[in-house]
């Protein structure tokens, strides 16, 4: 979830990002969800992008790691070898179909 301020009366929401069908500049910012239901939001829309980026980012990080190294502590995860990271960001692409950079 992502956390937007409401226009108007400053209430913080949680908004699935999944369910954001666009976001658009009107100036005002304004998030359309899926089912048609509008958020007029204080965040700036290059904000929103960021946000989403960030969660989804980190939805498949999360993925990654826990379909790798099961549900350790955060601790287990810096004890992580170099040739370990190397082959989780190769899955890490497969899994969101990039560009290969291996030679």
């Amino acid at each position: 979830m992502i956390i937007v301020t409401r226009l108007g009366n400053g209430v913080a929401i949680a908004v699935n990002p999944d369910l954001i069908e666009r976001a658009e500049a009107t100036p005002d910012t304004v998030i359309t969800l899926v089912d048609g239901h509008k958020l007029v939001v204080e965040e700036p829309l290059t904000r929103i992008v960021d946000m989403v980026r960030t969660w989804r980012a980190s939805v498949a990080a999360e993925a990654i790691t826990l379909s790798r190294y099961g549900a350790g502590t955060a601790d287990d995860a810096a004890d992580v070898t170099t040739a370990d990271r190397t082959s989780h960001e190769t899955t890490f692409g497969r899994v969101l179909r990039l560009p290969s950079r291996e030679v």
